[in-house]
């Protein structure tokens, strides 16, 4: 599995979202606590980027139109989007963040 450092650690807002790209895919990375989490910067539904929205309870919210996407495993968790988006792994080496577009399973 390939990584590619993609920001520092605290480059991404607590309870929040960042937009980054690998290569030429958009990512929003998501810090929770100690955790950071890496979803297709996409929304299924209206196409616009994941990253603006807000993040609470576990998921992350289209700005647009207030599709809920779970940040663990990306699938929609209230509509109007019924497809989820694809989920990335995340690695931590010190304050870098390290991010492979290999899907996770």
């Amino acid at each position: 599995m390939s990584f590619e450092k993609v920001c520092k650690l605290d480059d991404i807002p607590d309870g929040g979202a960042l937009g980054v790209e690998v290569g030429e895919t958009p990512v929003a990375l998501i810090r929770k606590g100690g955790e950071v989490f890496a979803l297709h910067d996409v929304c299924s539904h209206a196409e616009v980027k994941l990253s603006e929205g807000e993040v609470y309870d576990g998921t992350l919210e289209c700005w647009l139109h207030g599709s809920c996407f779970d940040i663990r495993s990306g699938k929609p968790t209230g509509p109007p989007a019924t497809r989820p988006v694809n989920v990335y792994t995340v690695k931590i080496d010190g304050d870098d963040v390290l991010v492979s577009l290999s899907k996770e399973s």
